[in-house]
């Protein structure tokens, strides 16, 4: 399986305001990002994403592609609303809730009423490593990982990410409480961190950058 890690952070690296708000890059890399979702087999988010944002996770933006990609939510509990968009629509996209044995057998049974499959990984926090290879054994080959500063942090931590694309917005949000591009527990030492080489970089708008990177 191929993994790409995709990103939009300010130039102070928050993906989002302290208040959640993750508009950050522009209408032109939204088009970028939706043409990369065209090109893979699954989408990869975090609950809190899905909460937030209450996104649908399709291909928009794009008219080579009549398919949409499997949207994977990494939910340890659950807590997926049944009114969500993903969950609505998830009788005409395929839909994967991963949860943990720590979820409401009642809950699973409602998403599962509702179209969307559940694979039940690990207790206290979905196996992420079991995950990944169960879906590639579902033909999911390549996919994004567009997650939080703590989903970022695990599959890089776990090495379960090929590439990381980053896009750099001209602006600058601070705040203790925003969140940042990678979180977790992170690493006591620079030694210890994640080598990457840069393999690509992209000027947008003038001042908005994507820069890729591939794991050394």
């Amino acid at each position: 399986m191929y993994v790409i890690l995709n990103a939009a952070m300010s130039i102070d690296g928050k993906i989002s305001t302290r208040k959640n708000d993750s508009a950050i890059s522009s209408k032109l890399d939204l088009v970028r990002v939706h043409k990369l979702r065209s090109t893979v087999d699954g989408i990869v988010i975090g609950i809190s994403t899905v909460l937030e944002d209450d996104p649908m996770l399709n291909v928009r933006y794009s008219t080579t592609r009549t398919k949409h990609p499997t949207r994977i939510i990494i939910d340890s509990k659950a807590r997926i609303p049944l009114n969500s968009r993903i969950v609505e629509s998830s009788n005409k996209i395929q839909t994967i809730i991963a949860v943990t044995h720590n979820a409401s057998p009642r809950k699973i049974k409602q998403i599962q009423s509702k179209g969307a499959q559940v694979l039940v990984y690990g207790n206290g926090r979905v196996n992420l490593r079991k995950l990944f290879q169960q879906l590639e054994k579902m033909g999911l080959k390549k996919i994004i990982v567009e997650g939080g500063g703590e989903i970022n942090w695990s599959v890089l931590k776990l090495g379960l990410v090929n590439e990381l694309v980053v896009t750099i917005s001209p602006v600058v949000i601070g705040g203790r409480d925003a969140k940042t591009l990678v979180e977790g527990k992170g690493f006591t030492n620079i030694c210890g961190g994640i080598k990457m080489k840069l393999s690509n970089k992209i000027i947008q708008n003038k001042n908005e950058i994507v820069l890729f990177y591939k794991l050394r």
